[in-house]
């Protein structure tokens, strides 16, 4: 009985904390502007499981694209024996599905099919990222607490894997004693193998069982927890954020409706703009931006495929698109963190633009949409790059000055180039 209120007491916590934080980030994310996107609901639920869902954007790379699978398929099923984990940690039972029969040892067997799977994946992984050392995780933006994240998610992952196998292999035997409250049920094809590592002594074997169900169970509550703060948001974040991406064809830019209200005024005498402050144009900081922006941010896995693919980054400039989405999501913690003290408003003297993204990486980008496109999840860091952009040129008038130049020739020469409007056709006459 003390067990069972233990391990109600622990889960209760764990879902309270985890709601706790959750609702944190939600406010973080309505700190953005509005956005619709909630047309096409076919079309985006049709997205969302093809590209969250069904990972098609993964397949690119088809070594690590096998592997996440592996892992993704491993989490999602796996769990599913979480469920019977519950329901024994609050009645006091044992295996409370193994009257399934041969259902209950096909699933029991493929589960541990699929824990193996994981635990190799994940040593994979810690070897690509730690002695391999691919180029995109050794980049700049991935040094100290982003560096150590990964590995301690995947480290995470091996142990709860190996608690969960050696749970088995120690229940198999007991099993095999006849001893009391453990049932005869399951499949063991992997655990079957450790068997001959552990003790035959009954009561070092209730110890590891015991042992290993305790850390399994409350690895995922502190891994569930782990999770608001951990870039491997992404696994509970990709499914509304690929729901809600752009939809509209790459490259196409949205009008800024308050810049739309003002050329109506001046082509239309009779046009009479809304009342009202028609707001900042651009972004300054994250509350410029729109809460699809800062929910991008929060999805981000900074697995660095669009800064792998971006032109800029590849020719050796500052430009990271990661970094964009990382910088984003530290300056939307900062103002959240500021929130939580009770600070009424975001200035503190600091902004999105310079105090973490500079003006060289603005400028840097070719909006090619090179990085949009690779994004597994569908993040758009070039949507946060032209706002910010937006308000240097519209706000500040401060741009590179080839680009203010050719702002200019547009202006009064109706093209990006010097000579008169009468005079652009003339390269097409015959000499």
């Amino acid at each position: 009985m003390i067990s069972q209120i233990l391990f109600i007491a622990l889960t209760i916590a764990a879902i309270a904390f985890f709601t706790f934080n959750v609702k944190k980030v939600i406010r973080n994310i309505k700190l953005g502007r509005s956005a619709n996107r909630s047309d096409q609901p076919g079309k985006r639920l049709i997205t969302m499981m093809k590209v969250a869902f069904g990972q098609t954007k993964m397949v690119v790379r088809p070594i690590p694209a096998a592997l996440h699978f592996v892992v993704y398929v491993g989490f999602v099923i796996i769990n599913i024996e979480v469920l019977e984990i519950m329901i024994d940690g609050i009645f006091g039972t044992h295996r409370i599905f193994g009257g399934l029969g041969s259902v209950y040892n096909f699933l029991i067997g493929g589960f541990e099919l699929l824990a193996l799977g994981v635990w190799v994946s994940c040593v994979i992984f810690l070897i690509r990222r730690n002695i391999l050392k691919l180029k995109r995780f050794m980049a700049r933006e991935l040094t100290g607490w982003p560096k150590s994240d990964a590995n301690y998610i995947l480290f995470t992952e091996i142990l709860l894997m190996t608690a969960f196998l050696l749970m088995n292999a120690a229940d198999a035997r007991l099993q095999a004693l006849g001893s009391h409250h453990y049932i005869s049920a399951g499949s063991f094809p992997v655990s079957h193998l450790l068997q001959n590592i552990l003790p035959a002594n009954e009561a070092s074997l209730i110890t590891i069982e015991r042992g290993c169900w305790w850390f399994h169970i409350i690895g995922i509550l502190a891994f569930l927890n782990y999770l608001p703060y951990s870039k491997h948001f992404h696994i509970l974040f990709a499914f509304p954020n690929t729901y809600f991406s752009n939809l509209e064809p790459k490259g196409e830019f949205t009008n800024m409706q308050s810049v739309t209200n003002e050329v109506k005024a001046m082509l239309d005498p009779s046009f009479t703009p809304p009342e009202g402050d028609p707001g900042r144009f651009g972004a300054k900081d994250v509350n410029d931006l729109t809460w699809v922006n800062l929910m991008n941010a929060y999805t981000c896995t900074e697995c660095g495929r669009c800064t792998s693919v971006c032109p800029a980054n590849i020719t050796g400039k500052l430009l990271s698109p990661r970094k964009i989405m990382m910088d984003t999501r530290d300056r939307m913690e900062e103002v959240g963190k500021a929130l939580d003290k009770g600070a009424a408003a975001f200035e503190d003297g600091k902004s999105l633009i310079d105090d973490y993204i500079t003006r060289e990486e603005l400028w840097a980008c070719t909006s090619c949409n090179a990085c949009v496109e690779a994004c597994p999840i569908n993040i758009d860091p070039l949507a946060i790059i032209t706002d910010l952009r937006r308000y240097a040129v519209m706000e500040e008038s401060q741009a590179p000055s080839s680009i203010s130049t050719m702002l200019g020739n547009i202006e009064n020469n109706g093209a990006p180039w010097k000579y008169s409007p009468a005079d652009r056709l003339n390269w097409a006459k015959e000499n």
